[in-house]
């Protein structure tokens, strides 16, 4: 293999590695986007098959979300366990009906997620606790 194949992949790596919890839930919301942007496109170019794989790859990110929430937090840990399950079955919907709208609109849902914690990481308690 070339350094020039395993430059990216080296990148990304380090970048996953070295980044803090935080950190790392904001790349899970972005990348859980990234594939409900690819789903709702899929969608309304009637491509089935590539908007079930972009759904499940968004649903698997939601999924481990949910599952990595640190329950002793309360209330919120019960709230965005709550949260994760309404995207999951709006998701559910929209791959029946194949609807790009409920697609876009979950990916905004989550967008308004990733804004809260990047202002929660932002706060002067910030590294005090990190649940998702």
């Amino acid at each position: 293999m070339s350094s020039q194949l395993a430059t990216p992949q080296a990148y990304r790596q380090s970048a996953v590695l070295s980044a803090s919890p935080g950190q790392l839930i904001l790349e899970l919301y972005d990348g859980a986007r990234r594939f409900l942007r690819q789903a709702a496109e899929s969608m309304s170019e009637r491509d089935v098959e590539r908007a079930h794989n972009a759904l499940r790859r968004a649903e698997l990110i939601i999924t481990h979300l949910n599952e990595v929430i640190d329950d002793e937090q309360g209330e919120v840990s019960q709230n965005l366990h709550a949260i994760y399950a309404i995207y999951l079955s709006e998701l559910g919907q929209a791959r029946i009906r194949q609807d790009p709208r409920q697609v876009e609109a979950v990916s905004r849902m989550l967008g308004q997620m990733r804004q809260a914690w990047q202002q929660a990481l932002s706060s002067p308690t910030a590294g005090q606790a990190v649940a998702s």
